[in-house]
C-alpha cells in the first residue's frame, strides 16, 4: 500500500489534489482542510489510504497520520465507507471525532452529512472501545485514575473492564498513590475476574 506521496502539487480542485511523484501526477482525493494548506508548485508531503475496490483504486490524502489512522478505523463501522469517512473528517478534526464516538455524543456524530441518528449509534456501539476516549472526564477525578484507565486501554482491555478495575482498585489508594502500583493492581483484578 502507499503509505504517503510527497512532491510539488501539479493542481488542486474543490475535492482532490494532484502531486507529482517522479514524473507521475497522482490524484488523491482530499478534505477541504488538507486542500487548504495546499498550494501549487509547492512541495507537498500527504499521508494517504489507498481504497482499492472492483471498479476502482482510489488514493485518499491526509495532512497527517493521525487523519488517515482516523478515517482508516471509523470504515471498520458498518455503513461507513471512504466518502463517510472522508466527510466526517471535513467536519470534525480527529481529536473533536474521537471524543464523540467515546463519550457517544450523537449530536456531534450527526453534523455530518450522511450519518443520521442510527448511523451514529451504530458507530459509536462498534467503535466506542476502539477508539481510546471515554465517558466525560468527571469534574475533580484523580489524575492518577486517568492515567491507569488509558493504560488499560492502550493494553487491549476494553472500557468497561478498565472502568470495573479501577472501581475495585481505587478504594484503596490514598491521595497520590503510585500509578505504576494501582496499575499492576488493576491488572491481577482484572486477570482474577477472567
Amino acid at each position: 500500500m502507499i503509505a504517503h506521496v510527497r512532491g510539488p502539487v501539479a493542481a488542486v480542485t474543490l475535492t482532490s489534489a494532484v502531486i507529482d511523484v517522479g514524473g507521475v501526477g497522482m490524484q488523491i482525493m482530499c478534505s477541504p482542510g488538507t486542500i487548504a494548506q495546499l498550494r501549487i508548485g509547492q512541495e507537498a508531503q500527504l499521508s494517504t489510504s489507498m481504497v482499492v475496490r472492483e471498479d476502482s483504486m482510489t488514493l485518499y490524502g491526509f495532512a497527517d497520520t493521525d487523519e488517515r489512522d482516523m478515517f482508516e478505523l471509523v470504515q471498520t463501522a458498518s455503513g461507513v465507507g471512504p466518502k463517510v469517512a472522508q466527510a466526517m473528517l471535513a467536519v470534525l478534526d480527529p481529536d473533536r471525532l474521537r471524543r464523540a464516538i467515546g463519550q457517544g455524543d450523537l449530536a456531534t456524530l450527526t453534523m455530518v452529512p450522511g450519518i443520521g441518528r442510527k448511523g451514529a449509534e451504530r458507530i459509536v456501539v462498534e467503535l466506542k472501545d476502539r477508539v481510546g476516549v471515554t465517558s466525560k472526564v468527571v469534574a475533580g477525578q484523580p489524575q492518577w485514575r486517568d492515567q491507569v484507565h488509558e493504560a488499560l486501554l492502550g493494553l487491549g482491555w476494553s472500557a468497561r473492564d478498565a472502568d470495573a478495575a479501577l472501581e475495585k482498585v481505587a478504594a484503596e489508594q490514598g491521595d497520590d498513590p503510585d500509578v505504576s502500583v494501582v496499575l499492576r493492581e488493576a491488572l491481577r483484578t482484572l486477570a482474577r475476574d477472567r
